[in-house]
This record gives structure tokens, C-alpha cells and sequence, in this order.
């Protein structure tokens, strides 16, 4: 059930009981929320924005800057969710969050940075959040000789396409090696930093745009080696009443598949110690943990470490919920925190499914010269001898 099914949002936001639950892990050794962390003031946990936010919906607390601040400094990770609770009320505590940040830009208050977004993103030039020249992706369909119709179509998402040109370029050739029969289609941003931060008034537009995008090349699956790109369209567009016939597959989840039914092999090692990190918007919010784990098992000459954090517990990157753009130094900070977990596996590559993500471990790890090769799981495949067996 989501939340537009339940009743008005408005009028549960003030069932939080503040018990505190959602600052900490279960047995109190640490904090499961960076904002907190942080910040330590009880309006950036998420018990406190809640009430914040009724506060502003009941007319106690007048939107300001301020509150508006207190409300955007949360990577929306989701680490809440999994510690609270109210079992009836901890699946939306995100959706809480989203809500009062469209409550704030509804009534003018959005942080200016924050703001680029939407307006690189509504660009006629752009239709991305990164303020690039649009990609028709036309160029890379000839480079890679793809059809105009196919049976998948590959959704690279704006962050592969404009930032991880390498991620993107790893995906493409899997997907060549492994004969799936895929195409590229002249894709606008799927939205998701706009939903983020609340920002939602074009979202149907691009929404449908893609939709008819991927519909005109016939395709029943689509792909996407982006997390956030993944929860968007599978999730998302569907509560904002999207009609479509395909399917949505993150690259994890095709490649487990053709590795499980034998299509293709891994035919040469990478022999290297790797720990991985889940993306919060594949892991919490879309539940999937073990789909990755047994894909790099599968791969020969790996030695897999988990951090101390992991799966549902895992700690954020920092980069989501529009806090890279908005707190650069915080988000590259807790990125930071996780880079030192992972220096307790004794690993030297950390790897991830997400090119947010990557771009975020990225930037910490060169900025405290922590050592690690960050990759992703494409990259490491791109490495590799793949055979096709059917």
C-alpha cells in the first residue's frame, strides 16, 4: 500500500511519538542516521522533522529558512526505517520527508541550491540535473551499431551518461558480449533528483516522455545500471499513475539471471579482495540485498568482505536525497566514514552498483587519500572474459 492510498499524509505525519528509535542502531552503539550524526539536534533526526512538519502543517511553525534547512539536510536514506518502531508508520518515513519538501517549494521555499535542479532539468538544452547538453544518445547507438527497435531498451540515466561515462560504457559492452538484443533511446532524466527534493510539478511530463521513448522501440524490458534510476521508474512512476507494459530490471538482476541459467560464464579471475556497499535506493528502499552478493561470488578469484554495517543496516553514502549538490562537504564526510568501515575488511577495491554512489566514494576517497579502488560491478565484468553459452 502506498501512501497516496492511505489517508491524507497530512493527517497520520503527526503519529510519531519520538522515541528516539530512529537515531541509533538497535542495541544504541552507534547512530543510523547521518543527519543526526551531524547535526545533533533533534530536528534533523527524522522523528523531529516530522514534527517539524506538522508544526508548519498545523500553523504553529512558520516555514522559513530555517525550518527549510532542517528539512533538506537528509540524504533520505532510509536507515530510519529500518530501526523504527511503528511498524504501521516506519514504510514512509521518506515519503514524509519528500512530502514536506513539496509542501516547502509549494510555498516558495526551496534552498537556491537545490532549486539548479529543476531549473538545469526543465532546460530545453539540458533535460538533466547536471546542466549538460543534451545526449539524444544517438552518437552512442551508432558507435555500438544498436537497432532503433529491440526486445530491451537500456535506460542509462543522467549520472552514467553525463558524470560515469566509463560505467556506462562497461554496461553497453556486457550487454554486446552477452548478445542482448537492446537499444538506447533519447532519454530525459528520470526525475528522481526532483522527486528528492520536492520539486515535482515537471516529473509527469518527463515521466511520460520516456515512456513513450521506450514504446516507440517496442521494447518489453527496460535496464538500468543506475539505482536511483531503478527505484524511480519501477516505484515511483507507478504512484504517479504511469501506464506502461515493460519490465524494469536493474543490470544486476539480468546478469544474475544469465549466469543462473547458464548463458554466460566468467571465464578468467579477478583476484582481488572487494567489500560492497549498498545503494540505498536499491537495498532499503527497494529491498534487494542478496542479488548483488551472489553475483560477485560468482565471479572467480574474489574474495568478498563485508563491512561491519551491511544490507539493511548498511551506512549511507551521503550523496542522496539532494544533500551532494546541497551540502557538498557533509555528503563527501559521511561517504568519508564509510570509506574507513570498509578499511576495517582489509579490502582494496570497493565496489557498488550505483553510479551516485561511486561518484560520491569517489570523491572521498581521493579528497582523504584512503587508497581504494571504487568500481563498479559492470566495471569488474568489463574486466573479464566473458563467454556466451546460448
Amino acid at each position: 500500500m502506498t501512501l497516496e492510498q492511505k489517508q491524507d499524509w497530512k493527517d497520520i505525519v503527526h503519529r510519531c511519538f519520538r522515541c528516539g528509535y530512529c537515531k541509533f542502531t538497535e542495541d544504541f552503539s552507534d547512530f543510523n542516521c547521518p543527519s543526526y550524526k551531524k547535526f545533533r539536534f533533534e530536528t534533523y533526526s527524522t522523528g523531529g522533522r516530522l514534527w517539524l512538519i506538522y508544526g508548519i502543517l498545523s500553523g504553529e511553525i512558520k516555514l522559513n529558512e530555517g525550518a527549510v534547512n532542517a528539512i533538506y539536510a537528509c540524504s533520505t536514506c532510509g536507515n530510519c526505517t529500518e530501526n523504527c518502531r511503528f511498524d504501521r508508520f516506519k514504510d514512509f518515513l521518506v515519503d514524509f520527508i519528500e512530502a514536506g519538501r513539496a509542501l516547502a517549494v509549494e510555498n516558495g521555499f526551496c534552498p537556491e541550491k537545490q532549486k539548479v535542479l529543476l531549473e538545469r532539468t526543465e532546460n530545453p538544452n539540458m533535460f538533466n540535473p547536471y546542466g549538460e547538453q543534451n545526449s539524444d544518445n544517438a552518437q552512442l547507438k551508432e558507435k555500438y551499431n544498436l537497432p532503433d527497435e529491440a526486445e530491451w531498451v537500456y535506460f542509462i540515466g543522467c549520472t552514467s551518461n553525463y558524470r560515469q561515462k566509463d560505467l556506462r560504457d562497461a554496461t553497453i559492452r556486457f550487454l554486446k558480449k552477452a548478445n542482448i538484443n537492446f537499444t538506447l533511446i533519447d532519454e530525459h532524466c528520470c526525475c528522481s533528483p526532483l522527486l528528492r527534493t520536492g520539486q515535482t510539478k515537471p516529473v509527469k511530463d518527463f515521466m511520460n516522455y520516456n515512456i513513450d521513448q521506450i514504446n516507440r522501440t517496442g521494447a518489453k524490458k527496460v535496464i538500468t545500471s543506475c539505482a536511483g534510476c531503478y527505484r524511480t521508474i519501477k516505484k515511483d512512476w507507478l504512484k504517479l499513475d504511469a501506464v506502461y507494459g515493460f519490465e524494469v530490471y536493474h543490470t544486476v538482476e539480468l546478469i544474475k539471471k544469465l549466469l543462473d541459467e547458464d548463458n554466460i560464464s566468467i571465464n578468467s579471475e579477478f583476484q582481488k579482495t572487494v567489500t560492497y556497499h549498498d545503494p540505498c535506493h536499491l537495498g532499503r528502499h527497494m529491498g534487494m540485498y542478496e542479488i548483488p552478493r551472489e553475483v560477485y561470488k560468482k565471479i572467480p578469484g574474489i574474495k568478498l568482505v563485508e563491512m561491519r554495517r551491511n544490507r539493511e543496516n548498511a551506512w549511507c553514502c551521503g550523496a542522496g536525497g539532494g544533500v551532494k549538490i546541497g551540502y557538498p562537504e557533509w555528503s563527501v564526510d559521511v561517504s568519508k566514514e564509510r570509506l574507513e568501515e570498509a578499511k576495517e575488511t582489509g579490502a582494496s577495491v570497493l565496489s557498488s552498483i550505483c553510479p551516485f554512489c561511486r561518484t560520491n566514494l569517489s570523491d572521498a576517497n581521493e579528497k582523504y587519500n584512503l587508497g581504494f579502488e571504487v568500481i563498479d560491478l559492470l566495471e569488474i565484468l568489463d574486466r573479464l572474459d566473458i563467454g556466451v553459452n546460448k
